[in-house]
């Protein structure tokens, strides 16, 4: 099949690169924008508790009943704040209110507590002024982010010969600083990944079109994968995060290098035999595009796994990266050759070396003791990576995700303002909704609710209730000891402050309690069941790609079983390095769910890479020691040039100043090289030398084909150059 694939390429490259060419230009010109969200609570299914108090408080309590933004207002001079200040400030908010969006903002800029008393701190240096989510406003939409640059723009000259200062933050200030530094970030990460893929082939390659190519080829699919994107999360409604526009990036520059070299390698090592260019294409696709093919379904089923999530988050992100890598495999099995049958030899310019047979000295040592010895390389890298698991247990999650923006921006500066001045939970009061099975509220209830809430550990003071219009609910709010967005405050409300919300509810009534740590322990929740799903069900997909592919029984099971330890390797490097060794609380959650279906996807194209070429070795006659030793002399450079230039890539997140991108990026990176440096490198092949011809079981895919059955140009000569 890939050999008749290659013909019509080679046959008709003009007519190929027209068609991808005329294909770009209608997406761009046709496809939606892509569009993110940052907001936690939209990433979760309606029946957590977290999202039924956000609904309730939505239709019970409209108006300013969630901050969208918090105003920090102090003193120039640093002094305390006087009479004639507070007066100020209330002016300040008084005169904010009508300029600010209806769409966003409510009206009104509140700049007293509850209980009719100034926002005020204890030390009187710091006063606050809460501004209020209008009716119907997620606040994660690009027009709160607008409204919220606004209110920046219109404080300014409030606030100008006043004497004071204010910072903007919350909720939606943060989203606004968080879109403007993931712009940086991918700028940044961007311009970093094209240096270095653009550097590595240099060096690997010595040809300025070679280096080139990548860049425009993932310019072209870039293009494509991204307008289809828009389109399904437009016609499913997809809620993709907001770091999904700087990892595609990464997965399309990472993956289409790797998926160019995997190519170019055995176009390259055929022109040198001789061979013509249509006919190394030829070629080159035979050998390389069933790797190619099963390497990239391997990926794209790891992340359609995704979709059996219960997070809207990962639904959506896991078809995005399936959509880019398909997008990606089809210009790797079409567009490249095309290109490299127009280009010729001119690929190669202006390297004359291209045309000599490396030595390979260094695989080929490596290959000729690992036939020797297959049972040390197997146990010597078996065991690097179960030490290196040991530690994924210690993995501690972390939900916050106010944690990845930069210092310096205005948001955080005013969020550590107000920590300074205010109770750690009084950023954002967590809401409890008491709400009536039928009828109205009994008032005398409230108070004995109230006292309840507030005698649960965690909590620091817990507001009077404040009943709805309909008389059918009522909202306390609860200022919890510690910071909303920590593992304490998860851990308090998923505790006690749960657990005497439901059962100091009066009898007929229902209690629900809301707020971001709310949101966290759902998450915590959903993140468990998920990973009891997804997991399984991609490693089972994997290994039917890879039974299919090898006609094996065998041979599947160990190999997941590599990539599975390849995974906790990489999370428990992770731990190490940002736990014990930084001493972080924890790593965000979705690291591991990144970990593996990166580390197991692309773990996996380098396995099947490498067992392709072994079995092909195979089949010319040589016993599995040998056979596993011309595997790495032969696939051993191709699968560290791809691992280098992908660990690379990922490496380059960790530019991004984003916590949740530094401690992805080392991740990744680390896991590609684990991957293709120690499971596809040694440990795969040498544990393939140890089983012998019964890793190939019942299929029997290593025996020695017949001269009739084999591959055109295998074992025959080459027809010379012409």
């Amino acid at each position: 099949m890939f050999g008749a694939l290659g013909r019509l390429v080679s046959r008709r490259p003009w007519f190929v690169i027209g068609a991808w060419v005329v294909l770009a230009v209608l997406v761009v010109s046709l496809a939606p924008a892509l569009q993110t969200t940052s907001e936690e609570s939209e990433f979760l299914p309606d029946h957590y508790e977290s999202i039924k108090a956000t609904e309730l408080q939505q239709e019970k309590f409209p108006g300013a009943t969630t901050p969208a933004a918090i105003l920090v207002f102090d003193r120039e001079d640093g002094a305390q704040l006087t009479e004639d200040d507070q007066a100020e400030v209330a002016r300040i908010a008084e005169e904010l209110g009508p300029e600010l969006g209806e769409e966003t903002f409510v009206q009104q800029v509140v700049t007293v507590d509850p209980q009719g008393q100034p926002n005020l701190s204890e030390d009187g240096l710091v006063q606050l002024g809460i501004v209020g989510l209008a009716e119907g406003a997620t606040g994660f939409d690009p027009q709160a982010f607008e409204d919220a640059q606004e209110m920046r723009d219109e404080l300014e000259p409030l606030v100008e010969d006043t004497g004071l200062r204010v910072q903007t933050t919350g909720a939606v200030p943060q989203g606004l600083d968080s879109q403007e530094a993931g712009e940086r970030s991918l700028a940044i990460v961007g311009i970093a990944t094209i240096v270095l893929i653009v550097t590595l082939l240099a060096l690997i390659f010595r040809s300025v079109i070679i280096c080139l190519m990548p860049v425009v080829v993932v310019t072209v699919v870039s293009a494509v994968a991204t307008g289809l994107i828009g389109w399904a999360n437009e016609a499913f409604d997809l809620k993709a995060d907001s770091s999904i526009e700087t990892i595609l990036v990464v997965v399309l520059y990472g993956i289409g290098t790797d998926y160019i070299l995997f190519f170019l390698f055995r176009y390259r090592e055929r022109m040198r035999q001789g061979d013509t260019t249509r006919g190394s294409v030829v070629h080159a696709l035979e050998r390389a595009g069933e790797a190619i093919a099963s390497a990239g379904g391997a990926v794209i089923v790891a992340f359609l796994a995704l979709l059996l999530s219960s997070l809207s988050i990962f639904q959506a992100i896991g078809p995005a990266l399936a959509i880019a890598v398909g997008v990606t495999l089809l210009a790797a099995l079409t567009l490249v050759p095309a290109v490299v049958t127009v280009l010729g030899r001119a690929l190669f310019w202006p390297s004359k070396k291209w045309r000599q047979e490396p030595e390979r000295a260094r695989f080929a040592r490596m290959g000729d003791g690992l036939g020797r010895r297959p049972g040390a390389y197997a146990s010597v890298s078996g065991l690097l990576m179960a030490a290196l698991a040991v530690f994924a247990l210690g993995f501690s999650p972390s939900f916050d995700f106010t944690s990845s923006l930069p210092d310096g921006v205005e948001s955080t500066e005013g969020l550590e303002t107000f920590q300074e001045h205010f109770a750690a939970g009084a950023s954002e009061p967590v809401p409890v909704i008491l709400v009536a099975d039928e009828g109205s509220l009994d008032p005398s209830s409230l108070e004995a609710f109230r006292a309840e809430l507030e005698s649960a550990d965690g909590v620091a003071q817990a507001f009077p209730g404040q009943p709805s219009e309909d008389g059918t609910a009522a909202q306390f709010s609860l200022v919890l000891d510690s910071d909303p967005v920590s593992d304490q405050a998860l851990e308090d409300v998923e505790g006690p402050i749960r657990d005497t919300a439901h059962s100091a509810a009066p009898e007929g009534t229902e209690a629900f309690v809301g707020g971001t740590p709310s949101v966290f322990a759902d998450l915590q929740e959903a993140m468990a069941r998920d990973y009891s799903i997804v997991f399984p069900a991609a490693a089972l997909v994997i290994m039917l790609i890879l039974a299919l592919l090898l006609r094996s029984l065998v041979a599947p099971w160990y190999l997941m079983a590599a990539v599975g330890l390849g995974f906790a390797a990489t999370l428990g490097a992770s731990v190490i390095l940002f736990q014990h060794v930084l001493g972080e609380n924890g790593l965000i959650f979705m690291l591991p769910i990144y970990i593996y279906l990166f580390v197991t996807a692309l773990g996996t194209d380098y396995n099947i890479l490498m067992i392709a070429r072994l079995r092909e070795e195979a089949r010319e006659g040589r016993e599995p020691r040998a056979a596993a030793a011309e595997a790495v002399k032969h696939a051993g450079p191709t699968i560290a040039a791809a691992g280098v230039i992908l660990a690379g890539t990922f490496a380059s997140l960790m530019l991004s100043g984003n916590t949740l991108m530094v401690s992805m990026g080392f991740a990744l990176s680390f896991g590609i090289i684990v991957a293709a440096f120690v499971m596809s490198m040694f440990f795969t092949p040498a544990l393939t030398a140890l089983i012998g011809h019964a890793a190939w079981w019942p299929g029997h895919g290593d025996e020695k084909a017949p001269l009739e059955e084999r591959a055109p140009g295998e074992d025959v000569d080459v027809p010379a150059a012409r």
